[in-house]
């Protein structure tokens, strides 16, 4: 059930944390990755990896932010493996922290340009052609950020609550087609992209200590979550969001 052979799998912002952790762990069990962010460099590597281990990627670069880029990260994986059967969503940024009331204009429009118009894009773009061969998978890489408010992080949390509306219309719009399109929210985990908040001894502790697993979370942690809504044991769950915090926001505050 929990098989990916033969399936082809599209990674956005694959060549380091999550993303990565993603990608290597589809190839692991059966599936043609396409290894993709905005260096060209730091994909190979990974792909190397991969491939060195007996698993099947591709490198496509991709700046999220740019619809041409967008089109030919799809179009280079359909003229390379045939298919998309599986589209993750990860790569994502935030150049701002701080309150929103002082949020520069071009930090907001960079933020929704690549955390939610850029999702809404590719989607778009590799829907059709999941329901031309029959269906596929959709997962996006939110954050429980888009369940809560933030003095340094709001405008983020906002795009991230964005991709939970997103996946809900897709599942609608596309499930007739035998699409499924869910979300992952993912807590504090060990990346380069909140590597502020984990180094921080005040701010890692503090989270160890409030979460339930009393540990931060890794890369893999996402990853194996992201394999089971890729596989058929995911076959009857669509427009839905999986939070994976160590369970972080079901503990009552203290």
């Amino acid at each position: 059930m929990f098989s990916l052979k033969g399936k082809v799998a599209v990674i956005t912002g694959s060549s380091r944390g999550i993303g990565r952790s993603i990608a290597e762990c589809m190839a692991a069990i059966g599936a043609k990755v396409v290894v993709s962010s905005r260096k060209a460099d730091s994909c190979q590597q990974v792909a190397k990896q991969i491939v060195s281990s007996g698993g099947e990627a591709i490198v496509v670069p991709c700046n999220i932010g740019e619809k041409a880029d967008l089109a030919n990260l799809i179009d280079q994986t359909v003229s390379q493996f045939g298919k998309v059967d599986v589209l993750v969503c990860n790569a994502a940024v935030n150049p701002y922290y701080g309150p929103m009331s002082e949020m520069p204009d071009e930090s907001y429009d960079k933020i929704m340009s690549s955390n939610v118009r850029s999702n809404f894009w590719l989607c778009n773009m590799a829907a059709p052609h999941m329901a031309a061969q029959g269906g596929g998978s959709i997962i996006i890489v939110s954050s429980i950020g888009g369940n809560q408010g933030s003095d340094t992080l709001g405008v983020y949390g906002m795009s991230k609550a964005a991709d939970f509306a997103l996946v809900r219309n897709l599942a609608v719009e596309w499930g007739p087609k035998k699409i499924r399109a869910n979300c992952i929210a993912p807590g504090l985990i060990k990346t380069d992209f909140s590597r502020a908040l984990w180094e921080n001894p005040e701010i890692g502790e503090a989270a160890e200590r409030a979460m339930p697993l009393k540990r931060i979370g890794q890369p893999e942690d996402i990853a194996g979550v992201a394999i089971f809504l890729a596989s058929e044991a995911a076959s009857y769950l669509t427009g839905q969001t999986i939070v994976v915090d160590g369970g972080l926001t079901v503990k009552e505050p203290v």
